[in-house]
């Protein structure tokens, strides 16, 4: 039986053509329209603050991720019920809910605990007193992505790491190796081909929930457009370009990971 033209031969990404199609038919529009031009200048100024806030919530929700992911996987029965009480609480909480909890509840408590914890040191002219305004909006919104990301990605490492076969692992503790060697030089080098794609996946999703910062006043990409298209009523161009940067983003992400997916994917058949 000859085997199907799909699987000896790989499928021309059409979708991929079309869509650089076009964004270049995208990008002449806006090299050839001083409207278009204007609109595109102005929105790319939040580029930088979505990247940082994308980049630092990301790499904080993983460090945070990975944490409830190992008290899940715990010897520990009280580490495990707190690693789920967690997970369960907060991926049932909406993004943009925990956000406003975070920048207007979250912070205020945070503050509140805080002075009274250092209430000797700031009566003592040690330290100042801290206020509300001093955390800024733009990291109480690094915050609550952080958080309400690392509930997703505890599972995703979670997964990951069980994914590795417990025959190696005894095997490891046969040869000495401790705990943490175990993790080090055993599981996680094995489970990181598992936890990548999906890791990317949150990842580029985070690139598009960052946008929910703007609701806070942070002058990301989304906050940009919508001060602009405020005081110009251009609202179909301000939030066509703001689409295409986005598109632009995730998509140029996406094939990038799926790049290192596959490469991941030759070394280990190799």
């Amino acid at each position: 039986m000859t085997a199907p033209a799909s699987a000896s031969k790989p499928e021309f990404p059409w979708w991929l053509a079309a869509s650089a199609v076009l964004a270049l038919a995208a990008a002449l529009v806006i090299a050839s329209s001083d409207l278009y031009a204007q609109v595109f200048a102005t929105v790319t100024k939040g580029i930088g603050i979505t990247i940082f806030v994308t980049a630092v919530a990301f790499a904080l929700a993983s460090a945070l991720g990975l944490g409830i992911a190992l008290m899940a996987l715990s010897g520990s029965q009280w580490l495990r019920q707190i690693a789920r009480f967690y997970v369960e609480i907060i991926r049932g909480v909406p993004i943009l809910v925990l956000l406003f909890w975070i920048a207007f509840a979250g912070a205020p408590a945070f503050v509140a605990a805080w002075n009274a914890l250092t209430a000797p040191l700031q009566s003592a002219g040690l330290i100042g007193e801290l206020l509300v305004r001093d955390v800024s909006l733009l990291w109480r919104a690094i915050m609550a992505l952080t958080i309400g990301y690392s509930a997703f990605i505890s599972e995703v490492f979670r997964a990951g790491i069980q994914s590795v076969e417990k025959g190696q692992i005894e095997a490891a503790k046969a040869l000495g190796l401790s705990r943490a060697q175990r993790f080090r030089l055993i599981v996680f080098p094995q489970a990181i081909r598992t936890i990548l794609p999906p890791l990317g996946n949150d990842f580029v999703a985070m690139v598009k929930d960052s946008s929910l910062v703007s609701v806070l006043g942070v002058a990301d990409i989304t906050q940009m457009g919508k001060v602009y298209a405020a005081g110009s009523f251009r609202f179909f161009e301000t939030y066509s370009i703001v689409a295409y940067i986005y598109l632009i983003l995730t998509v140029g992400l996406s094939l990038a990971l799926r790049v290192l997916e596959q490469r991941l994917r030759r070394q280990h058949q190799e």
